[in-house]
């Protein structure tokens, strides 16, 4: 596959969280704070800006924006052009929320950092929650290393999350309730995955910062 890359856009402090909707690339520039967007033709917009740290991306089946406040730990809504909480985390995580997938039901599914990465603590364990509609907050699985980017196969059965410090994609089931079942490595990496999105085809394309290039990502099929 020969592809070549440009750049789009520039002057950002920290894009995260990319998602592609209604003919635009929405994103968070997390320590800008504020959430973007950017049309294919490069033309940049502010969507929101927040007081907190932005991060993780999605939307309610009737449109309503849905990001993730990172520090705060709280998964919010933009309704009207004023952000509301839908849900406080920070009982089902101690340090800092990550990026986020919403399915067509609604549930938006969140990763946890489960350590203080900027205070230098060590890896540990950590959680992806889910939050219903109805702003129910649960943990909907444990023992990940370190959460990162997600995204939701078309069927909406099956969850694939990128461990970061695994170097592994990994799938869940997605059951009926939005209960997260039958964990299995999906692709084994040798690099750090980050941000992860699916292709036309279902291949999961991976974002990997930690490499010699700082624009490099990877295609996984199966």
């Amino acid at each position: 596959m020969d592809l070549t890359s440009t750049v789009l856009l520039d002057g950002l402090v920290f894009p995260e969280c990319p998602r592609w909707h209604g003919a635009k690339l929405w994103f968070s520039d997390v320590h800008a704070h504020r959430i973007m967007t950017v049309t294919a033709a490069g033309h940049p917009d502010t969507a929101f800006e927040h007081d907190g740290q932005p991060a993780g991306l999605g939307w309610l089946p009737d449109g309503t924006p849905l990001f993730v406040s990172m520090l705060d730990r709280r998964l919010m809504r933009l309704d009207g052009g004023i952000a509301r909480v839908v849900a406080d985390l920070s009982g089902l995580e101690k340090v800092q929320l990550n990026d986020m997938v919403v399915d067509v039901q609604g549930r938006a599914y969140i990763g946890c950092f489960g350590f203080d990465i900027n205070r230098g603590e060590q890896p540990a364990l950590a959680s992806v929650c889910c939050v219903m509609p109805d702003g129910r907050a649960l943990v909907a699985a444990e023992g990940l290393r370190f959460p990162n980017g997600m995204v939701i196969a078309p069927d909406g059965r099956t969850l694939i999350v990128a461990e970061t410090t695994g170097r592994c994609l990994t799938a869940f089931n997605v059951t009926d309730d939005g209960a997260l079942s039958g964990r299995r490595l999906w692709a084994q990496l040798d690099t750090f995955p980050d941000g992860i999105c699916l292709d036309a085809e279902g291949a999961v394309w991976v974002a990997c910062p930690a490499t010699a290039s700082a624009a490099a990502c990877a295609r996984a099929a199966r």
